[in-house]
């Protein structure tokens, strides 16, 4: 366990890494810079560079998790360290390291369970229109649903409470873990906060590993199956209003004939219209159940949450 009698909080830096040999080295110098106090942790994806040497000869604490793809090095990382603040960047020296000592102490001032830190840019090379047009969609869908309290959902710049971390349940597997944890904070209400700051490109020699088609359409299926476990009425309702709707269009014309002249001449579209309302209510049947589930699944992860206490330390910069 973390020892919480200690008068300033034990800050672990997360950095997840594949083929990252160019720029890991200044990931971990400008970290332990800006947090001399910290433990830099580099979780290696299996690289096929030297990312893992040149990463342990900058200072890092190297690991690895065979299991590739980001959601699942973020799941181990989460599970392996113990710490009271975690700050979780990408190994790309895309993300201001300098800002790092300004996030930790709005999470601890302020007592949050996360900061954001969106990023702010006019390098075009940096932040390209495809994946700034794709963040702006994917992040309006989700703050449709869940509320609007972050800007930049897909900013893999972020520090962590202890208790959030902790019960964060990680099921994604790739880049749309971003997603996941922004749902989990929105779900349970955790105080949470967003911060704009610097984002430049690459450095030479590195290489971006996301697919803007591939993972957006990732996103757009991990956002999907968030609304559907999360808010099951809203996912299993608006099916069945759907099917209803179809239902109505196609048997309107059936009644008002069987009204004029007492036959169903279209037997097949009327048993087609009467499979699709029997579809509709066993849609809203299956929301009621799910809603209910939901609601008990919620209060148990509000209840591991709440075992774990908020982060009260003195701020890392004093005056």
């Amino acid at each position: 366990m973390v020892d919480s009698t200690s008068s300033k909080p034990v800050v672990a830096v997360l950095v997840p890494c594949y083929n990252e040999e160019a720029a890991i080295a200044k990931v971990v110098a400008d970290f332990k810079a800006a947090l001399p106090d910290a433990t830099v942790y580099v979780y290696d994806n299996n690289s096929k560079d030297r990312t893992v040497e040149v990463a342990r000869a900058a200072g890092a604490v190297v690991r690895s998790e065979p299991l590739q793809g980001k959601g699942n090095v973020v799941r181990r990382m989460f599970a392996d360290i113990e710490a009271d603040v975690y700050v979780m960047v990408d190994g790309d020296d895309t993300y201001h390291a300098a800002s790092a000592p300004a996030l930790v102490d709005r999470l601890v001032v302020e007592q949050l369970d996360m900061v954001n830190g969106a990023r702010v840019t006019e390098i075009e090379a940096a932040y390209r229109p495809g994946h700034r047009f794709g963040n702006v969609l994917l992040t309006s869908l989700v703050t449709m649903v869940f509320g609007k309290r972050t800007n930049d959902m897909l900013s893999g710049y972020r520090v962590f409470s202890r208790r959030f971390v902790k019960s964060f349940p990680a099921l994604a597997g790739g880049f749309e873990t971003e997603t996941e944890l922004t749902v989990h904070a929105l779900e349970l209400r955790m105080p949470i906060a967003e911060v704009e700051t610097p984002y430049k490109d690459r450095p030479p020699g590195s290489v971006s590993k996301l697919s803007t088609y591939k993972d957006g359409f990732r996103i757009l299926w991990m956002i999907t199956k968030l609304v559907k476990e999360e808010r099951p009425m809203l996912f299993f309702g608006g099916a069945a209003l759907l099917l209803a709707l179809l239902s109505v269009i196609l048997g309107i014309p059936i009644f008002v004939t069987f009204v004029e002249t007492g036959l169903v001449p279209r037997l097949p579209t009327a048993v087609l219209a009467t499979s699709l309302m029997t579809l509709a209510f066993l849609a809203l049947t299956c929301g009621l159940i799910l809603d209910t589930v939901t609601r008990g699944r919620r209060e148990m992860k509000r209840l591991r949450y709440l075992e774990i206490p908020a982060p009260n330390f003195p701020p890392l910069r004093q005056g």
